[in-house]
């Protein structure tokens, strides 16, 4: 009994600050969440579910903001996963060449968002941008558009920036998860005749699944949290093709004072995360193998 109290001391200071900086404002946002709270005032009235019904059948721009998230989480998760994987099976090794390379991928990942989208805003220039200049010594400068202007693909125009961001951060995991692969299984493949395809479905993939798992998962999250990235680069814009639910409450909240109902949107938003995460959790963790 006295050594589950001595660990209940040590568990104190984590389970406080995750009560303050996770529950308490959790529950908060779902209180709110029933209120027309101006986030000013000290008055407010309930107005129950007033704030779901509305976003459900009367909002149109979280019904775009919510599918331009789906969209960029969808190409994010594809890109990113599959770009990070095929570049830790080509850098498995511990060589000096590949640890260059895996610190070179993994450079962007701790600049600022800010920084990034200051950069890949200058690339994106359609007047005098890096990509623009890129495209006309090729002779491709048919090719060239206002990247961010362009409402059909602005958002995947964002998208490739948040792959290029954080692919090196996802290529470190995979690095580890296929390290962690007995050697002598891909012996026996060999020895067996397997090909590369067949030797990769067959035993790469399968013991790759939890590594897969935490990237699908964590990208996921990622993408919809990229508020700092398009904030910086188009403000949601243009003409909302860039909103996503994250830059939209904070529009709600801080611009509309419509604390209530950003609430809402928050819970909603905290809901959508959950569902697909464990979704893609229960698909990957489907062809996971256990040794």
């Amino acid at each position: 009994m006295k050594h589950n109290k001595s660990l209940l001391f040590f568990l104190a200071p984590g389970i406080l600050v995750y009560s303050i900086f996770f529950i308490y404002p959790t529950l908060s946002a779902f209180f709110y969440s029933f209120t027309n709270w101006d986030g000013i005032s000290p008055d407010f009235d309930f107005v129950g579910v007033t704030n779901y019904i509305n976003l459900a059948t009367n909002d149109s721009i979280f019904a775009k903001a919510l599918g331009n998230n789906v969209k960029f989480m969808l190409f994010v998760v594809v890109f990113q996963t599959l770009f990070s994987l095929v570049f830790a099976l080509f850098l498995i090794k511990n060589t000096r060449t590949n640890v260059f390379f895996r610190a070179l991928f993994f450079f962007p990942t701790i600049l600022s968002s800010v920084s990034v989208a200051f950069i890949w805003s200058f690339i994106y220039d359609p007047n005098l941008g890096l990509l623009k200049t890129i495209l006309t010594g090729l002779q491709l400068d048919f090719l060239a558009q206002n990247w961010l202007g362009n409402e059909k693909i602005a958002i995947f125009s964002i998208a490739v920036v948040q792959v290029w961001f954080h692919t090196g951060q996802m290529i470190i995991i995979f690095v580890a998860g296929l390290q962690s692969i007995p050697a002598d299984l891909y012996e026996v493949a060999k020895i067996e005749g397997a090909s590369r395809w067949q030797t990769f479905k067959k035993v790469t993939w399968p013991l790759v699944a939890p590594a897969a798992t935490i990237v699908v998962a964590y990208t996921t999250i990622q993408s919809f949290k990229a508020f700092d990235l398009i904030f910086a680069m188009t403000r949601g814009g243009p003409n909302y093709s860039t909103e996503i639910i994250a830059t939209l409450i904070y529009t709600t909240a801080f611009r509309s004072f419509k604390f209530g109902y950003a609430s809402a949107e928050s819970v909603i938003f905290m809901a959508v995360i959950a569902l697909i995460t464990f979704v893609q959790f229960k698909a990957l963790r489907a062809n996971r193998v256990d040794y």
